[in-house]
């Protein structure tokens, strides 16, 4: 089986991003890899792009699309390679060796043959890597969040950037990196939402993803401010982006969280997702 590897930069996205949108299916998404998370990581220049952006493809198109997240590979799958032994064993040799020589993790679609072919390289499950899977099919906005809830734009970018860099310790979020998202291939994709305080502070902030009409949008990411959890405002700005995704012709939202995040278990609860699926990622030690 001969696959051609090619890595992927900024101008050249739009390729992965229609092929990762094209094997989302409705009722939940197809892999660990949404476009959604292709257009989060365009945030960053063209150099770190470019080196963690990966599609795999051979005589038929595209096969697979991987993002190199440090030692994380995160794999989005056409579904034609669960039917194919041969290409999932050329696909598990290719990931194999993009992970590197150092400690490595997969991030694969449940049940793909490309996990058994990664065993048979060194791979195994890893014990403490467990992701948990919500999806909600049925999403509403919350009855008088309009008040409180923006639909982002340059006017409230910096109240979004700030509110992620409080809720996420050590982030490289700026607004520069906004508008790069903003402005790149998936921003068509994109939807946010901002929630401030009654006295207008911003609180919490949520983007969704859209994969295309009647397809599997994806959140990511969400973060409430650490002075203002436990009020109910990262519920509301999960509710009011989920809702937009909907309108715009999402057949269901996802998320996924590690299993061990209560707080974003319960807050997804909260919003009405229902967990579908735990996953783990398969590990490799160093060579």
């Amino acid at each position: 089986m001969m696959l051609r590897e090619r890595a992927i930069g900024r101008a050249e996205a739009r390729v992965v991003i229609a092929a990762l949108a094209a094997w989302t299916p409705a009722a939940r998404t197809g892999g660990p890899l949404h476009p959604g998370d292709v257009g989060w990581f365009l945030r960053f220049e063209e150099q770190p792009v470019r080196s963690a952006l990966r599609l795999w493809s051979d005589a038929s198109g595209p096969v697979a699309v991987g993002l190199l997240d440090g030692p994380v590979l995160r794999v989005g799958l056409a579904p034609r390679v669960a039917a194919d032994p041969a290409r999932a064993e050329a696909l598990a040799a290719a990931f194999d060796r993009a992970a590197g020589d150092g400690e490595a993790w997969c991030d694969l679609p449940e049940g793909s043959p490309v996990g058994g072919a990664l065993r048979r390289l060194g791979w195994s499950a890893d014990p403490d890597g467990q992701w948990s899977v919500f999806v909600c099919d049925d999403v509403t906005a919350p009855a008088g969040a309009g008040q409180r809830t923006l639909v982002v734009g340059e006017e409230s970018a910096a109240d979004r950037v700030a509110v992620h860099r409080a809720a996420f310790a050590g982030s490289s979020f700026t607004l520069a990196r906004w508008r790069a998202m903003r402005g790149s291939a998936a921003a068509g994709l994109c939807v946010e939402s901002l929630v401030t305080t009654p006295d207008g502070s911003p609180a919490a902030a949520a983007t969704g993803w859209l994969a295309g009409a009647g397809r599997c949008g994806l959140l990511e990411p969400v973060g409430t401010h650490p002075d203002h959890r436990g009020h109910g405002y990262g519920r509301d700005a999960v509710l009011a982006v989920c809702a937009r995704l909907r309108e715009r012709g999402a057949g269901a939202v996802a998320v996924l969280t590690p299993s061990t995040n209560t707080a974003a278990v319960a807050l997804y609860r909260s919003a009405g997702f229902l967990e579908v699926a735990r996953t783990r990622d398969f590990r490799r030690p160093a060579r």
